[in-house]
């Protein structure tokens, strides 16, 4: 077994780890901003922590109302400039806690009269050392080079905090995660059923909205880097305003269609795809979705939308993991990349 399927396989208890040691802790973060409410949460992050913050964003600003904005590290390292973030919450997220641009954003940061937070792997880090608080995802050591339980467990983190910034009204709810997470584990047999037929998929598209948006990323990112897919992404929007153009017979588009607000938005997609001959791979729950679809990648489970981004990924991630088998190519060790990439 590869270390990447390996890993998939920790996620529930990695998740479990997470909520049991890091819950009161957030608590505890989340009630002392009362007195200082943030006007602005600004997250920090590269590659698959970045997909996380996406993720955060939505999540963040549903469940609060607090305007949140994705920063980019750029202004800092290479324009310099200054921003004002007094009464601003910026949050770093880095599986390793030692990217040089993150760190510096988050320095600039709490100079410029901002609350830091740190959410790594990483308790020693830089991050931490850098950061007024940190929070910890519990994975324990991720060695292959392909993020799947540090990205679920960053998700873990911003469930918490969400849910504690919003008074804990979700809190009940998020403690079922871990096992929503063995549920979706469950798919592997559906997915080692159709994988082989991608085996010689060469490009894909990846379609989601809302709080399933960041794993159209996470998703195209790991058929990219394990697989050599070249995989674009986009919002069931976005796509219809140009980029369906490219779809003709056989051209795999995956989506995530979990119920909720988004599905009828990707009920009408799935529609135009079908009547385009597109090879529609489906991740849902729900029938609507699942019988139209060429393949379906059935979840066991009707989950809430806002609860489905975790288990929702999983079968994404396995699915990358056994394709990268079938290819013939080592899922943990992608050409050209590190596990740790630094960059200004």
């Amino acid at each position: 077994m590869s270390l990447m399927l390996a890993e998939i396989q920790q996620q529930p208890s990695a998740l479990e780890r997470t909520v049991r040691r890091e819950g009161n802790r957030i608590a505890r973060f989340a009630d002392s901003l009362k007195k200082r409410r943030p006007r602005l949460i600004v997250l920090v992050a590269r590659g698959c922590s970045d997909n996380a913050a996406l993720f955060g964003r939505y999540l963040l600003e549903i469940s609060t109302g607090i305007p949140v904005s994705l920063a980019a590290p750029a202004v800092h390292t290479l324009y310099r400039t200054k921003l004002d973030l007094k009464e601003a919450l910026v949050i770093g997220i880095s599986q390793s806690g030692e990217g040089p641009d993150i760190n510096i954003v988050l320095e600039n940061s709490k100079r410029s009269g901002a609350t830091t937070l740190a959410i790594t792997n990483e308790p020693a880090s830089e991050m931490a050392r850098i950061s007024d608080e940190t929070f910890l995802i519990h994975a324990g050591r991720e060695r292959s080079v392909a993020a799947t339980k540090t990205y679920t467990g960053q998700l873990m983190v911003f469930h918490l905090l969400a849910s504690a910034l919003s008074g804990n009204r979700q809190f009940a709810e998020v403690q079922r995660l871990p096992e929503l997470t063995a549920l979706a584990l469950g798919m592997r047999p559906q997915i080692e059923a159709v994988v082989e037929r991608y085996a010689f998929m060469n490009r894909a598209v990846v379609v989601g909205r809302g709080l399933n948006y960041a794993n159209t990323y996470e998703f195209a990112i790991k058929l990219m880097e394990t697989c050599y897919v070249v995989a674009e992404r986009f919002s069931s929007a976005d796509f219809l305003h140009g980029p369906i153009a490219m779809i003709d017979s056989g051209f795999p588009v995956f989506l995530f269609a979990p119920p909720g607000k988004t599905l009828a938005g990707m009920k009408e997609l799935l529609g135009k795809l079908t009547r385009l001959g597109a090879e529609t791979i489906v991740i849902s729950s729900e029938r609507s979705m699942t019988g139209p679809a060429t393949r379906a990648l059935e979840v066991p489970e009707r989950i809430s939308e806002m609860l489905s981004p975790i288990p929702y990924i999983i079968p994404a991630q396995l699915f990358a993991a056994l394709l990268a088998r079938a290819k013939g190519i080592s899922p943990d060790k992608p050409r050209s990349l590190a596990k740790v990439t630094r960059t200004v």
